[in-house]
């Protein structure tokens, strides 16, 4: 391993000398630094003048020295926690390969000669420099810069504590000095491993024998780690106090929220408590609100799907209805919609539970059953406010069933949720919530069935073998053809944890209610009326629609056939 120390360049002198900018360039580029204060390499590259790729190619050209791809490096875990991650992430350094020679570590400036010395120092090993994209570097860096063995070692110190006191630890509160310090820092560390994951749930489950916390990634559950049961109760009692509860009643669930911000990120905790036969449960669902709300375009919807939608959004009135169970997008998907109906010339009112987004614009309504503002209380009030649009969170008992649909027959325009599995079976619902089928044929225009499915890591996609026996299984549940299709899969890498996944996308199934339909709706012929749902032209179900995601290489057939089976016929 030849170490050579970085050298001192200047960057744009040797970028005009070799021709790979002009000199007008340089001193546009230059004037731009002056005023951003940023380095000059990200100045060409963020206007346009470089390509990251070839400034970092010429770079390791110009240093002799290599310019590796993390995205097709093999990470080693232990290898990368030889640099703290403080140092890491400040001097944008990642250690890649250590032999007898030294240590090879990937930087994503290699001129800074002063971030140089202090990874010398830090490692007291002799350095070889690499460049890498600052971009692929600090996703690394948020994976593999795990804080489960502080989580543990925080939950221990913590359970030590409790266990110097004999006194019995149901009954006391967080505000004793015994378990404060300890139960702040514990929680602060598991926030910011949950924000760092993108965990969209936390799940703090006491067992007879010891307390489990889960983190939900992409829809699935992984165990972050196991502590001593009796912190259950200090962790609860801090939750309680942040989230404005009774930190006395465990006999009964409670919810509450609270905002944070975690790693520079807006962060919405809503809280959940359940008594459980072993002590109190907790889940912890985080809202990131610096993300944003997303656009229509950015559902990545089917363009039929998007084309008929965007029909019906036009409309002045009817009730367009969004399903799938509990964490299937449904209501990403109506802020969406909100977000493009928000205009000023547009009144809009909500009713929900919780209000989840705040919406410049937009009139929100918290539903509050201990003071009796419910749904249907707050939805007949609603309209008296005279709303060109109507967003009722979720149509969940009769009353405000009827209500919406009264709504959307006089002159308004009602976006709800209902939790049914496809988008045929809503109809059917409605009229088992007491709905009279001529309400929902005359004021039904369209409904959006929806599940989330995780998407193939990138960086780790490789082919996908499919054995005979689940092809068999894909042709007769699904309908694939005999034609050949190259599956996809991830094969498990440091960008995703070794899942294979990273990332969410959402399956769609769109229904328009026809004239046909309607008035087989009007002729109480229900079985009818689902047999032409499903034929109607351009009609695409959910397992279809999985199963194109898998043909296009985006998601796997492992991740089609557990959606597909999730899903009634």
């Amino acid at each position: 391993m030849a170490l050579v120390k970085p050298k001192k360049i200047r960057l744009g002198d040797l970028l005009v000398e070799h021709g790979v900018i002009s000199a007008e360039q340089l001193g546009t580029a230059l004037n731009t630094q002056k005023s951003s204060g940023q380095k000059l390499g990200r100045v060409l590259i963020d206007s346009g003048i470089l390509s990251e790729d070839q400034l970092l190619n010429f770079l390791a050209r110009q240093l002799n020295i290599d310019f590796i791809d993390l995205r097709r490096y093999e990470i080693k875990q232990d290898i990368v926690k030889v640099i703290p991650e403080v140092q890491a992430r400040r001097f944008r350094v990642i250690a890649l390969e250590e032999d007898a020679e030294g240590l090879l570590v990937g930087m994503a400036d290699p001129t800074n000669i002063f971030a140089y010395d202090e990874v010398a120092r830090i490692t007291q090993k002799p350095i070889k420099l690499a460049v890498v994209k600052e971009a692929d570097l600090l996703r690394i860096i948020d994976t593999v810069y795990r804080r489960t063995t502080e989580i543990s070692g925080l939950a221990a110190e913590l359970d030590q504590q409790l266990s110097a006191n004999d006194e019995p630890l149901f009954g006391r509160t967080v505000n004793e000095n015994v378990a404060d310090a300890p139960v702040v820092k514990l929680l602060q560390t598991m926030f910011e491993d949950a924000v760092q994951v993108n965990a969209s749930d936390i799940h703090i489950e006491p067992d007879k024998t010891e307390l489990r916390i889960r983190f939900r990634i992409d829809g699935v559950l992984h165990l972050q780690t196991t502590a001593e049961r009796r912190i259950s109760a200090a962790l609860l009692s801090r939750l309680k106090l942040m989230a404005h509860l009774d930190i006395s009643e465990r006999r009964l669930p409670q919810d509450g929220r609270f905002h944070m911000n975690i790693r520079d990120k807006d962060v919405d905790v809503r809280v959940s408590t359940m008594p459980l036969e072993t002590g109190e449960a907790a889940v912890l669902r985080l809202l990131n609100h610096s993300a944003g709300i997303l656009s229509i375009a950015q559902l990545d919807l089917p363009a039929a799907i998007g084309k008929r939608m965007a029909q019906v959004l036009r409309s002045p009135h009817g009730i367009f209805l969004v399903t799938g169970p509990t964490g299937s997008g449904k209501t990403t998907t109506l802020y969406s919609v909100l977000k493009e109906l928000n205009e000023p010339s547009v009144k809009i009112i909500t009713v929900e539970d919780p209000v989840e987004y705040r919406l410049p614009g937009v009139n929100q309504v918290q539903v509050n059953t201990k003071v009796e503002l419910t749904f249907a209380r707050v939805l007949r009030a609603v309209l008296r406010h005279d709303p060109d649009v109507v967003l009722v969170g979720e149509m969940r008992d009769a009353e405000t069933v009827q209500i919406g649909l009264r709504a959307a027959m006089t002159g308004h325009f009602v976006l709800s949720t209902l939790h049914t599995n496809d988008a045929v079976s809503c109809v059917l619902r409605l009229i088992d919530m007491g709905a009279e089928p001529y309400l929902i044929a005359g004021a039904l225009r369209g409904i959006l069935g929806q599940r989330l499915i995780r998407r193939i890591c990138d960086n780790c996609v490789e082919d996908d073998e499919v054995d005979p026996a689940t092809r068999v299984v894909l042709q007769g549940e699904l309908a694939l053809g005999a034609e050949p299709v190259a599956f996809k899969r991830g094969r498990g890498c440091a960008y995703c944890n070794d899942s294979g996944y990273q990332g969410r996308m959402g399956i769609f199934e769109y229904l328009a209610i026809t004239a046909e339909l309607a008035e087989l709706l009007h002729q109480g012929k229900y079985v009818e009326f689902s047999r032409r749902a499903v034929q109607q032209n351009g009609y695409q179900s959910l397992k279809q629609s999985a199963l194109d995601l898998a043909r296009q290489g985006l998601t796997t057939v492992d991740e089609v056939l557990r959606v597909s089976f999730s899903i009634e016929d």
